[in-house]
Order: C-alpha cells, then structure tokens, then sequence
C-alpha cells in the first residue's frame, strides 16, 4: 500500500512536481479502470503507471486510487474523483496543443477534421466538400459522425475535431460558433393522412397523432420539451435518430414526425409535410470551433465555404 504523507510543505513547493504524465496516467487508470490496460494505452510498463500514481498521490498529499488487489477492478477514491475534473481537462488541452502545432506545421497541407451529422451529412456537406477540395486541394477533410452531442462537443474540446455542425444551444465549454442557417420545424404525415392536405396544423392537433421521434437528438429532445411546457401531451410510438428509419415509418402509416425540414429526404411521395402554426422555433445549425485553439487557414476557408453553401440551401429550402 502507497503511504500517503500529509506536510505543511506551501503549495507551490509540492504542487509544482505535478507533471503532465502524471494527471494523464490518472485519467487513463480511471477510464480504462486497470492499471495494465492504461500502460498499454500510454506506451508504460504497469510498474512506471503504478509509480506515477504513486508519485501523484504524494505529491497531493491524498490516496487518489482504490487498489483492491487481485481480479477486482480499481477505482477511484473521492479525492482521485475530484483531481480526475482537473486531469481530464489537463490532457485535453495537452491534445488540442497539439493538434494546434501540427495545424501550424501544416500550413496549406495537412487535414481538416469535422463532425458532421445525416441532414447536414446529405443536404448541405457534400457542396461544401465540393468547393473546398477545388480551393484547397491539398488538404485532407476526416469526417466522423459522433453518435451523440455530449461526444461531439468532447472531441472538439479535445482537439480531435477542428469543426462540427451542430444544432445551438451551446453547451458551456471552450467554444465558439458561427450561425449557418435556420431550419424550420414541420409535421411529416402520410400521404393518405387526412391532414396532409392541409396548409397547416397546430400544436395541439399533435395530440390525437401517434409520434415518431428522436432517441438522443438534442433538437428533437429539445422540441419534446417545448411541447411540454405549453401543455400538450405527447406520447411516442418509436424512436429513432435515423431521418431514413423515420421516414419510412411516417410512410408506412406508422405514426407522424416532427421534425426539422432539412431531415425530410426530397422526392418521396409517399409522405407530405405541414407547417406547425404557430411555428416551433426553428432549429439553428451552427459550426463550432474550440475557443482557444489556433484555427489554421484551411479550417478558417471551410467554416466560409459553409456559410456560403447553408445560405443557398436554406434559401431553396421547399416550405409546405
């Protein structure tokens, strides 16, 4: 067992040995929850994590890691718990640095990462892919689809992401966004629906539907809680984040969606949208950046060219 040495050494002579290795092998230990398989994540032996948990836990004075010996997985005391927040935003920054000097490094070489989600993905990416790559040829675009917000906005903070669509609010966090265009919300029904010879609906002929609604979508979970707090009961058949999977259903007679326009795939007969009167507030898709990380001259060009490209989309967007 570690022997934890409490001092009234000042802070600054203690606290001063901290070292980077030391708060990301805490984090690897707590997120892999073993110390072996943080060793081989860090390129460490087991011994050399052990040592710099060690070295830590003096330094802080504090027994930061339950070690119970054994097959049982390690865990973290509430002192490690607490110095974890400070670690993980430790490494995170380290990561971003990084990402920065190879960013500068690069100049017009290099690559551009962006997260990106299906109607941005299917309506507005592909143009924007389109008028980069003839611009910027040089520059390699990595796309990824994080399955959900809180893992999206992690990546960016991270520096695993340069850009990300995403939908405002903002969480809070080291970011900044640029407004790209506005999506309005309508009812997507079937096509044989009485009410989809309607002009318009309300809020609450949405009461005698049978809803097909998002699983995890912040702007879907985000309508949900509108239609609550102005009083309209909404029940859901199905869930899903899939805008294809949604759509089926809806044209398959198996319930109506509210969703934003640019989720609705043109062409398909099968189904009609109607506006929603008074209107939901529209969804507000967005690119957002890290804050405080250097945005090379090929992110900056990309975050114009998309601007540009939501512009025409949002203009030729067909309204009921």
């Amino acid at each position: 067992m570690t022997s934890i040495t409490h001092t009234d050494t000042p802070l600054y002579d203690n606290w001063f040995g901290v070292e980077v290795r030391h708060l990301a092998a805490l984090e690897a230990v707590a997120r892999s929850g073993s110390f072996g398989r943080a060793a081989s994540e860090l390129g460490y032996t087991q011994s050399a994590i052990s040592q710099q948990i060690a070295a830590l836990e003096r330094i802080v004075g504090e027994r930061l890691v339950e070690r119970p010996g054994g097959p049982r997985a390690i865990s973290m005391t509430e002192a490690g718990t607490l110095l974890l927040r400070h670690a993980e935003a430790v490494v995170n920054r380290l990561a971003a640095a990084r990402a920065d000097m190879l960013a500068l490094r690069a100049g017009e070489t290099g690559s551009v990462r962006v997260g990106t989600y299906q109607s941005i993905g299917s309506r507005v990416l592909p143009e924007v892919m389109r008028r980069f790559r003839t611009h910027w040829p040089k520059i390699e675009i990595g796309l990824s689809e994080p399955t959900t917000d809180p893992e999206l906005y992690a990546e960016i903070e991270s520096g695993r992401l340069d850009l990300a669509f995403c939908s405002a609010p903002l969480p809070d966090g080291p970011f900044d966004a640029l407004e790209l265009m506005r999506d309005p919300y309508v009812l997507l029904l079937p096509a044989a629906h009485p009410m989809a010879a309607r002009r318009s609906c309300s809020l609450a002929d949405l009461e005698d539907l049978s809803l097909i609604g998002s699983s995890s979508c912040a702007s879907g979970l985000e309508v949900e809680g509108i239609l609550r707090e102005a009083g309209h009961s909404v029940e859901y058949a199905f869930r899903s984040d899939d805008n294809g999977t949604l759509q089926g259903l809806v044209a398959a007679e198996f319930g109506a969606a509210l969703v934003p326009l640019l989720a609705v795939i043109p062409g398909d007969d099968r189904v009609r949208t109607v506006a929603i009167e008074p209107a939901v507030p529209d969804r507000v898709i967005s690119v957002v950046w890290h804050r405080d990380r250097h945005r090379s001259p090929a992110a900056r060009a990309f975050v114009e060219i998309a601007e540009a490209v939501s512009s025409d989309v949002e203009r030729d967007l067909v309204q009921p």
